[in-house]
Formats: C-alpha cells, structure tokens, sequence
C-alpha cells in the first residue's frame, strides 16, 4: 500500500505542477514551498524546537493558543509554525511568536524525512487533522512526541471502515489525542486507541480572549453612529449576492452594512460595490470623508474583522454556501446573533451545537435570508437571546489549552 500510495503522491504533485502554472493560488502552493527548506536552516541543531502543524487559517486559530501558551512557559525553545495551504500561510507568514513559519512539505518519503531532519522538533503538534502517511510515519520511526489537538472524528472516514486499516495504521504515531467530543472519543476507542482525551476545542479559549483585548475601531465607531448593524464577515460571491440584494430591495435607512469578503482583489471588490445600489464607502477610502453618510462599508484589507464583530447586532458569517463555513465563534463571543447559509455544516461541530443552543440560524436562499433579517431588525428580544445564547456558548467551552499544556508540561519534563 505504501508503493501505491508513494506512486499515487508524485503523481498528483506533479499535476499540480502543471495546473499550477495557471492558477495563481496553486502557484503560491508550489513557489512556496520552494523555500521550506532553506527556512528551516534557521533551526540549528542545537535549538529544541516546538513544530505546531495547520492545514490552513482556521486551524492556526486552534493552535495560536497553545503557541502563546508555550511561549510563556518555555521561552527557549524555537517555534516552527507550518501550514498546508496559502491561505493560512500568506495571512500569518509573519507571525511575530513564531521563529520559522513555512510550507509542509509534500508529502513525499524523501521530502518528510528531510524535513524532519532539519527541523528536528522535540514535539510536534498537528491540529484537528492532515494525517499524512509517510510524514507520521517519519514521527514514529524517529520517536518524536507527536500530539493531536482540536481533533474530530467521523464514523463515515477512512480510518472507521472495512478498508481502513493501512490508514488506520497510521494514526498509532500519535502519543496522544485531544479531540473535541465524545463521538470521536468512541470512534478511537472502538479501535483500541485509548490514549484519548476529549479536551473541547481551543478556539472557544482563543475568541475567548478576545473579550479581553481592546477592540475599540474609531472609523467604525464613526459609520456606524448608534445604527442597527449588520457585519457580514469572511462572505463569498454566494453570500454576497444574497446579502446585496437584501441591501438593494429591502434595507431601510436605518440600517447599516459592513462586508468584509473572504476575496479582497480589486477585480472581487470593484464588482461587490457596483453591485450596491446604497452609498458605499471602502476601507482604503475612510480617510478625510464623513463616514456617517454612508450605509454600507466594504472593508478591502485583512486582519480587522474580529475587531468589528464587536460593532455587530447581527453577524453573517460566509462561506457556508461555498467552499466552507468559515468562524462562526469571533461574533458569537461578542454576544452577537449569528447567521450562516448552507445545509453542509455538520463537519463544524461549534456550528451543530450553536444552532442547537438556538445562538444561531442557518439559510437556505433569498427568502430564508430577507425573512431573517428582518425579523432580527424589528425583534430586538430575539436579538437579545440569540446574543445571551451565543455568549453563554462560548464561556462554557473554555478549558481546552490549559488540559493540553499539562500534558505537553509532562512530556518534556
């Protein structure tokens, strides 16, 4: 199987190579990873390294902190941040607790094993998946303590059927799991994997503190003037085309708009602002004009979003009706309602249990959107509720970092 699989990977990789040419993202995938090697020539042998392994933006989230947290207890150890794919890695390449950030390599026997020599780490973490065979099975033959944090586990995967055992297989490098729930707790434990901890997820203790830090934004203080919000965050053509249309047909003069898309090229936010018929003002516009005339405000740069939940009485979080349902737990901390659209959300255990508790609302198209929206504009006690539920969600999940760093504080004792 091992053969197989090996043929299998250089293949794909090699396809890759060729669409790569004319796809800008997979052209970041191949280009970045050019450089992983000559990164990690900063981690010299006799530095001890703690890896912490993300497919992508949302999982660094789960990991950023128990990063922060082992920053604090072991300041002499290098951190080695990887990532999958580019858009974790474009976003937080500079990420200031992190010694080396860079692009896990292909998952080639020759790439895993260089990598591993090179980067030496004392511990590696991987959060909530990216089993990769040959790079766990370079973990375990060279006994580096490997962990597995925010992990979730579905009975329809791979490792959980007839055929899964070469995969299955794998997952014995693994010294111990944290996952999020007892299902996936069960699903290990039918396979003698007893090394279980159900933990939670540790983006609950990562938004968590966000309450904590000052999210004041004077510009969006100034739009929104004591109006009625509604902030829709990380939104794709999908979501957009429902939220314009709301705007277009249905919003009143009471009510504001701030978008932040998951795209922000100049093509995806030049065709979102001709789209809207209200006055539209840009991020990279705010300056020097009077912000409270406009109703709808496009923000055209990253790293701000969080802050601006806070300024939210109804949040939309996208991609639900696209590629995948990106963090419904930033507004929710913030007390706020919470809406999302799609019925494929059931890989996002927060999104389940949110809509369960009632701090949250799926939709399905227009008329499940402009029925919503306006019975949250004009039920400021739904609002109320949905914004207690939300909050009170995210205080009782807290917990997962501080369970995980006793037992890495174990580990390297």
């Amino acid at each position: 199987m091992i053969f197989i699989y090996n043929f299998i990977i250089h293949i794909v990789y090699f396809v890759i190579k060729i669409i790569a040419k004319f796809n800008p993202k997979l052209k970041l995938f191949i280009d970045g990873r050019k450089e992983t090697f000559n990164a990690l020539k900063a981690l010299r042998k006799e530095y001890k390294v703690f890896w912490i392994h993300a497919a992508s933006l949302g999982e660094f989230e789960q990991g950023r902190p128990i990063i922060e947290e082992f920053k604090k207890m072991y300041p002499n150890y290098k951190i080695l941040v990887t990532f999958f794919s580019p858009s974790g890695y474009e976003i937080r390449k500079n990420y200031d607790l992190a010694d080396v950030v860079c692009y896990l390599p292909f998952d080639t026997s020759k790439n895993v094993k260089r990598f591993i020599k090179l980067a030496h780490p004392d511990i590696a973490i991987i959060v909530k998946y990216e089993f990769w065979p040959n790079l766990l099975n370079q973990l375990h033959r060279t006994k580096t303590k490997t962990i597995l944090v925010s992990g979730i586990f579905r009975e329809n995967q791979v490792f959980f059927r007839s055929y899964g055992k070469w995969m299955r297989s794998f997952l014995s490098s693994f010294n111990h799991f944290f996952v999020q729930n007892e299902t996936s707790k069960s699903l290990l434990n039918q396979f003698n994997f007893n090394n279980v901890t159900v933990s939670g997820d540790t983006r609950f203790d990562r938004v968590y503190k966000i309450l904590h830090q000052d999210n004041t934004v004077d510009f969006i203080e100034d739009f929104k003037d004591n109006t009625y919000t509604i902030v829709a965050g990380s939104t794709w053509k999908e979501d957009e085309e429902l939220l314009v249309n709301y705007i277009n047909q249905l919003a009143s003069e009471e009510e504001k708009f701030i978008i932040a898309p998951h795209k922000i090229t100049d093509e995806t936010i030049d065709a979102l602002r001709k789209s809207i018929l209200k006055k539209t003002i840009l991020y990279s516009e705010r300056n020097n004009v009077n912000l409270k005339q406009y109703q709808v405000f496009i923000v055209d740069t990253i790293g701000l979003l969080t802050k601006i939940y806070s300024y939210a009485n109804v949040a939309y979080v996208g991609g639900g009706l696209a590629t995948g349902l990106h963090n419904i737990l930033e507004p929710a901390t913030f007390g706020v309602p919470v809406i999302f659209g799609g019925n494929k959300y059931q890989k996002f255990n927060e999104a389940v249990e949110l809509i369960e508790h009632g701090g949250a609302k799926t939709i399905l198209d227009q008329l499940d959107l402009n029925t919503l929206l306006v019975d949250l504009k004009n039920n400021e006690l739904l609002r109320g509720e949905m914004g207690t539920t939300s909050k009170t969600f995210i205080s009782n999940n807290v917990g997962a970092t501080p369970t995980i760093m006793a037992y890495i504080k174990e580990q390297l004792q």
